[in-house]
């Protein structure tokens, strides 16, 4: 077994901090779809997004009643949004430059409305500089892959979990 700590990609928020706000938007647009659907837990338990192999996933989330499933994963290693339903019904849309927090709102919500699936959040972000409701937001609009955010987030996983572990 080695005893090398894992080398943590370097991001400079100076050169990233335009894609780390728009994918921050991103998230919290598909977090508050998730708090929305969930049953209620103690401490908002059932609100997280999860770290997964790709990136960021809700895991399922009811809708009809309960009785179907569906999941949003921000794929970073593919660079789109994945939704699925327990339906076996799926698509994406890519993560692009350029692809604004309002265009991305949107073309969620138009996929979400195509399997019945009716979410109404609090068009909105919490506690950023960006005030206007995410279907106005179209200042950040910026993604570069290039600078690891999915490496990023794997990497905060992992340390994570040696730290739980305590290795």
């Amino acid at each position: 077994m080695s005893t090398q700590k894992p080398q943590l990609p370097e991001l400079p928020l100076d050169a990233w901090e335009d894609t780390k706000m728009t994918v921050h938007l991103f998230a919290q647009i598909v977090g508050k779809i998730r708090l929305k659907m969930m049953p209620r837990k103690n401490h908002w338990w059932s609100v997280t997004l999860y770290a997964s192999p790709t990136g960021l996933t809700t895991h399922p989330i009811p809708y009809a009643d309960g009785f179907e499933t569906f999941e949003i994963t921000l794929n970073l290693l593919a660079h789109r949004l994945e939704l699925v339903t327990s339906r076996g019904e799926s698509e994406a849309f890519p993560l692009e430059q350029g692809l604004s927090v309002a265009e991305f709102h949107r073309e969620l919500f138009d996929a979400l409305e195509r399997y019945g699936i009716r979410p109404h959040i609090l068009d909105k972000p919490y506690d950023l500089p960006a005030t206007k409701p995410f279907s106005e937001i179209t200042e950040y609009a910026s993604y570069q892959p290039e600078y690891g955010v999915r490496r990023a987030l794997l990497a905060h996983h992992a340390v994570g979990e040696r730290s739980v572990r305590g290795v």
